[in-house]
C-alpha cells in the first residue's frame, strides 16, 4: 500500500506547475541538428562540445533554455531551482529499460547524476542512448521522503537493478531531485 501511494503521490507532481501543454509544446522552437532554433531562426551554439557535423535526435519540445545549469549545483541546493525549468547538458550514464520514459545524466563531479523523467509514452528515449551526450531542458522536481517511503524507494530501486537490499542501511529519510522533462536532445559522442 504504501508502494502505492509513493507511487502516486510522486506522479501526480509536487506541487509545481508542469509548463505547458503538449499543444503549447508542440509549437515551441526545437533545436536543429545545426544548433539553431526553429522556425524562429534564432542562432544558437552548437551544444557543447564537440563542434562540427553531428549527427543529433530530439525528442519532445527540444531545448529552448539558453543557459546550462549544471547538475553539480542543483544538486547541491534544490531547493533555489525547484519548480523552475532549466537545461542541464552531459551524457547518457541509463536510460529506462522498460518504457524508455526516463534516462539519468551524469554531472561534472564523480557519482553526481540526475534522473530526466517523462510520462510513460510522451518520449521514449532508445536504450542504445547510454555514452550519447544529451542537452535536456525541464523542471526541477524536489520529492522529501519519509523514513518509511525511503525504505520503500530503495527497496524497489534493489529490484529493479537486481541488487540486494538491506532495509537497516536506510537510517535516514531521503530527497529525491529529478528533472520533469519537456524535450531533449541527444547527439553522437564524439
Amino acid at each position: 500500500m504504501l508502494r502505492f501511494a509513493l507511487l502516486i503521490s510522486f506522479a501526480l507532481g509536487t506541487g509545481c506547475d508542469r509548463g505547458p501543454s503538449k499543444s503549447e509544446a508542440a509549437t515551441a522552437p526545437a533545436i536543429t541538428p545545426t544548433g539553431t532554433l526553429t522556425p524562429t531562426g534564432t542562432p544558437t551554439a552548437p551544444m557543447g562540445p564537440p563542434t562540427g557535423a553531428v549527427k543529433t535526435t530530439s525528442f519532445g519540445a527540444g531545448v529552448t533554455v539558453a543557459e546550462v545549469t549544471s547538475i553539480d549545483k542543483i544538486l547541491a541546493t534544490p531547493e533555489a531551482v525547484k519548480c523552475k525549468t532549466v537545461k542541464v547538458e552531459g551524457m547518457v550514464i541509463d536510460v529506462c529499460p522498460k518504457r524508455g520514459c526516463w534516462f539519468e545524466i551524469a554531472g561534472a563531479s564523480a557519482g553526481q547524476k540526475m534522473k530526466f523523467k517523462v510520462t510513460d509514452g510522451e518520449m521514449v528515449f532508445p536504450i542504445d542512448s547510454k555514452g550519447m551526450y544529451a542537452s535536456a531542458q525541464g523542471q526541477v522536481s524536489v520529492k522529501d521522503l519519509t523514513l518509511d517511503e525511503s525504505k520503500q524507494y530503495a527497496e524497489d530501486q534493489a529490484k529493479e537493478y537486481g541488487k540486494p537490499y538491506d532495509p537497516a542501511s536506510i537510517t535516514k529519510p531521503m530527497q529525491i531531485v529529478r528533472l520533469d522533462g519537456t524535450g531533449a536532445v541527444f547527439r553522437d559522442k564524439k
